[in-house]
């Protein structure tokens, strides 16, 4: 292909120099065993390509961000940015300045999708306002997101696997060429898509693996992240690939995942082994909630299934809380809210340690010059780092208060308790003082009562999260057209910390893999996109959600507090598997290029009927 970058070794922030101009940017390579030697121990080998497509974020509120330079030459910025403090770095470095001559200020982000952490037209904007003198303002329409914006990487992924007569997986190799576009900036690492060449092996026991993921500069529109990078492309590649291998073999594509799937203690191909393993669970009970096996109402039902699994992010987390006056507390936090619900979480966490109702926890949003480093949200990592340390911050103050409370109960510290808002002792249980009573006690002694944490975690977590979906679908065979009947989603999640929360989070996560999986595609036609409003881009809509049901694996185990597990990234990840799995189990069509739509399932039967 024509060279994108001739002078590419120029470039600052190049993750290391090249022998020679290429388009390959970043590289990933990954590989345990003998690949070679697992390959000849193989009865079969089977080798696949899958493909897919652009898609776009589709949230609400498109890219804006403000800047203005003020009276004492400090830059003032305001962005729907999740990741303000990369932001800061980013512009800083672009621009030339020091990142204390900068400042991000709060604002509301307006949905985000993993899209919401790149500078997009921040710099511009400055420039603007440094040569204008005047505060500056750009919004894009959605024609701008759609032309401009930073959609998933689309993807070319060849599989090759090679597996005994009964089933058992023994070589896998796989590699994934991921389409970054003309520039890579927009991604705030050049390895942006590891968690997608990890997930290039799949879920699976398989001693001797080989895995490369690459990023490569075409002439198109430049790619960023999506909710969950490089996640639901591999998988559908992963899983898609597992069932072809399966009805090859003449096994019950549950059973041959089963019979392979991770179990405790088990590595994958990062060097990573993990305990407490759910894997074959969260598969059982999809298959039982689906009535996978049981008579299906039509000869054009089918139904697929396939599992995921992603390790909830880490990374360095921040928080202060200060107690007030009244006995209400207020939560400092550098996360900024992308939506999820963040400010909810963190709240209830000093509610449950403090015993205080949810409305006495206010929360205050810091900006980039007022509160310490935050890495931004993002890789499921936010209820485990702001999470944990809110929590380690609440203990402190718990603490606190009760040795305060024991000087006014004239009791020992070890035999007060803290409940409804209010300190006993077990020795005289009819005596109580409230949290008010004992924090204006605290604020004559010190002048106030606060704690600051900052939490990095002293070990890596050794869990991770499973995902398990089965999709029922009916074709029609004159039209091709696939309607969804039932889904089914199995959710190894630990602990559940907002149940609303939660559920929005995995039943949103399936509508966009539906949409990932039967119609969204951001087509590009020389150079040019060309589904360039929501008229043509097609995302789901309530109508085209199914029946759904929702299964929790709720026993504690993850690193949030209270130990859970993230959930932002793996309920979409999937689902665009398991509905090509039941495609081509209602009418024996692979698809193996997303979207599946009607016109593709349309053809393949017509090929078929000719074969």
């Amino acid at each position: 292909a024509p060279i994108v970058h001739n002078e590419i070794n120029k470039y600052e922030g190049l993750p290391e120099l090249v022998k020679e101009p290429t388009n390959l940017f970043s590289q990933v390579v990954l590989s345990k065993g003998n690949l070679e030697q697992g390959f000849a121990e193989s009865d079969r080998i089977f080798e696949h390509t899958f493909t897919v497509p652009w898609v776009h974020q589709a949230y609400m509120e498109p890219h804006t961000c403000m800047a203005y330079i003020d009276d004492l030459g400090k830059i003032q910025v305001w962005a729907n940015n999740k990741a303000p403090f990369l932001l800061r770095d980013q512009l800083a470095k672009c621009i030339l300045v020091k990142p204390d001559q900068i400042r991000i200020n709060v604002t509301n982000i307006g949905g985000d999708f993993g899209g919401k952490g790149s500078s997009m037209d921040v710099p511009l904007c400055y420039f603007l306002a440094r040569d204008s003198g005047l505060p500056v303002k750009m919004v894009m329409n959605y024609m701008d997101e759609f032309t401009a914006g930073n959609p998933r990487h689309p993807a070319r992924m060849t599989i090759r696997t090679g597996v005994k007569n009964d089933g058992t997986l023994v070589a896998h190799e796989g590699r994934a060429v991921f389409n970054s576009g003309a520039y890579g900036a927009f991604k705030p690492s050049p390895t942006a898509n590891l968690p997608g060449a990890v997930a290039l092996a799949g879920s699976y026991r398989i001693p001797n693996v080989s895995i490369v993921a690459e990023c490569v500069y075409t002439n198109t529109i430049p790619c960023g992240h999506m909710r969950s990078p490089g996640g639901p492309q591999t998988n559908f590649a992963v899983e898609s690939h597992m069932d072809i291998i399966a009805n090859e073999l003449g096994l019950d594509p549950l059973e041959f995942r089963i019979r392979n799937v991770l179990q405790e203690g088990d590595s994958v191909v990062s060097g990573l082994s993990f305990k407490q393993v759910k894997g074959e669970e969260t598969l059982r009970r999809a298959a039982e909630a689906a009535g996978w096996g049981k008579p299906k109402l039509s000869p054009l039902i089918g139904r697929g299934i396939a599992i995921y699994d992603r390790k909830t992010g880490g990374g360095q987390g921040n928080g202060a809380i200060i107690v007030n006056p009244d006995g209400t507390a207020t939560l400092l936090s550098s996360t900024f809210d992308q939506g999820s619900g963040t400010p909810t979480i963190l709240r209830q966490i000093v509610a449950e340690e403090l015993t205080l109702p949810l409305e006495d926890i206010q929360i205050v949003t810091l900006d980039t010059d007022s509160g310490p480093f935050d890495g931004g949200v993002g890789g499921s990592r936010v209820t485990h780092m702001a999470g944990q340390a809110i929590l380690k911050a609440s203990k402190n103050i718990r603490d606190t208060l009760i040795g305060l409370a024991a000087k006014l109960l004239d009791c020992q510290k070890d035999s007060v308790y803290l409940q409804n808002s209010h300190f006993f002792s077990d020795g005289d249980k009819t005596r109580r003082v409230s949290i008010r009573e004992v924090v204006k006690e605290g604020i004559k002694l010190f002048g106030k009562i606060e704690a600051k944490i900052t939490y990095i975690p002293e070990e890596s977590d050794d869990t991770t999260s499973f995902c398990a979906q089965v999709a029922e679908v009916e074709i029609d065979k004159e039209t091709g057209q696939v309607q969804l009947r039932h889904f089914v989603s199995v959710n190894d999640i630990g602990t559940v910390l907002n149940p609303m929360a939660l559920h929005g989070q995995i039943e949103g996560g399936i509508a966009m893999g539906i949409g990932y999986a039967l119609m969204e595609e951001l087509k590009i036609e020389d150079g040019q996109v060309v589904t360039a409003h929501f008229g043509d881009y097609k995302i789901p809509t309530i109508q085209d959600m199914p029946r759904l049901t929702t299964i929790l694996l709720e026993d504690p185990t993850g690193p949030t507090p209270y130990k859970g597990k993230g959930i932002g990234e793996t309920p979409n990840c999937p689902t665009a598997s398991a509905i090509a799995n039941a495609v081509a189990d209602a009418v024996g069509v692979r698809i193996m290029d997303l979207p599946i739509t009607a016109e593709k399932v349309f053809q393949a039967l017509r090929a078929q009927e000719r074969s």
